[in-house]
């Protein structure tokens, strides 16, 4: 799966991350908010340089959310970019993994604020693009496809 916004690339405007899409057992997803930002969005950040996505997920979500995750069971959705949410003339390029977590997170790092949504909803809050327009529809498809 590849789905991006229709965005102008300019390479030295791309940020590449790793995201989470964190299913908990009521089928709600988890959403986090940055210290000093508005927009909510998918657990994850950025891709060193030396590791791969499902590598920089794991090592993002322990220090954001102290979950310890077994890189085997993270399931590859695809790719997706949309405008970056807190980096004005940035695009963010997203290798998304799919996870069934059954435990407490902890907000920690530069992570303010957590949240579950149930999926067919925004939450009632300010979502990122790429958490709005591309990776909640996509999991909704993904729902209405099983049923």
């Amino acid at each position: 799966m590849s789905s991006s916004i229709n965005v102008s690339l300019n390479h030295s405007r791309l940020i590449r991350i790793a995201a989470a899409l964190l299913i908990g057992p009521d089928g709600r997803t988890l959403l986090v908010r940055k210290r000093g930002t508005q927009a909510f969005m998918q657990p994850g950040g950025k891709i060193e340089p030396h590791e791969l996505p499902v590598h920089a997920l794991a090592r993002e979500l322990e220090e954001e959310l102290g979950l310890d995750i077994d890189p085997a069971q993270a399931v590859y959705l695809g790719h997706f970019s949309a405008p970056a949410a807190n980096e004005p003339g940035f695009v963010v390029h997203a290798e998304l993994f799919q996870l069934n977590i059954h435990c407490d997170v902890t907000p920690a790092a530069e992570i303010e604020e957590v949240i579950w949504i149930d999926p067919a909803t925004d939450g009632g809050v300010s979502l990122a693009p790429l958490t709005r327009d591309l990776i909640l529809p996509f999991y909704r498809a993904s729902l209405t496809a099983i049923a």
